[in-house]
């Protein structure tokens, strides 16, 4: 699509199952922009798990009923054929090793499909702005990297982290827990705000020891990773003279979950 003579378009790139954390992208896209476009598709490529690829939760009526209800103006619903013609490449993006550390550490060629298909997107919607939420940061850090490198003139808009009552933070993945799981996660929000409490007397690398230790007791958690880096580089700290933010990632009941939260700004 492109926009008409002063007519800006907002995209909300979406894979679907769409909860209120979405919602707040669309509404903060409709302030801002004159046209609100969502895509909802699930990207094969950003996955390094066929299992998990297969058993993502699709609701495509559920999606549609939702963005009618916020008013969406137009929602985008291709077919992997339509993204991904048979000529289709992409050109080498230097990510400047943001897609090697934490999710990219545990997921190899996660980023280049997350690169891949966002880009995809941007040379078919044009956008003049995008929207993407905290809860994936590293994810928002290569994106603004790739805009960078293809001296786009997308604006890329961070949008907060919606949480649910106990503190979890929304994922189309949390539909996949029991309520007991749901119960037992909001564990992680409780451990990112000691972090952040703890960040203002103790070194970055005492609280990820005492973090990983609180986890280690919990046997129904599988800690991928908890590391607190800065927000820039994505590197991890040894102090807290630059603004920081801690990361984490486990599952619970087979389900993967992501989180991170700002420590000291």
């Amino acid at each position: 699509m492109q926009s008409e003579k002063g007519c800006k378009i907002g995209f909300v790139p979406t894979m679907g199952a769409l909860h209120d954390g979405h919602v707040s992208l669309l509404e903060t896209s409709k302030k801002q922009c004159d046209i609100t476009v969502c895509s909802v598709f699930v990207n094969p490529t950003q996955f390094t798990n066929s299992q998990d690829l297969a058993s993502y939760p699709r609701t495509e009526s559920a999606d549609l009923e939702m963005l009618e209800s916020v008013q969406c103006d137009v929602a985008f619903l291709p077919n992997v054929d339509e993204v991904y013609p048979m000529d289709y490449t992409v050109s080498p993006v230097n990510l400047g090793g943001l897609d090697n550390v934490m999710e990219g550490a545990f997921r190899p060629g996660h980023f280049d499909g997350v690169v891949q298909v966002v880009w995809r997107f941007f040379e078919q919607i044009r956008p003049d702005k995008a929207f993407f939420g905290e809860k994936d940061f590293q994810q928002l850090a290569i994106i603004k990297r790739l805009v960078e490198e293809k001296n786009s003139k997308i604006e890329i808009v961070p949008c907060p982290i919606l949480r649910e009552k106990s503190g979890l933070a929304m994922s189309s993945r949390n539909v996949r827990l029991s309520d007991s799981g749901r119960s037992q996660a909001a564990f992680v929000y409780s451990k990112l705000l000691e972090a952040k409490s703890a960040s203002e007397k103790q070194l970055p690398a005492e609280i990820v020891e005492s973090v990983k230790e609180d986890f280690a007791l919990r046997d129904t958690f599988k800690l991928e990773y908890f590391e607190i880096c800065d927000i820039q580089f994505l590197q991890p700290v040894t102090t807290f003279n630059q603004p920081a933010r801690a990361f984490i990632a486990l599952e619970l009941e087979g389900v993967r979950l992501i989180d991170n939260i700002a420590l000291n700004y």
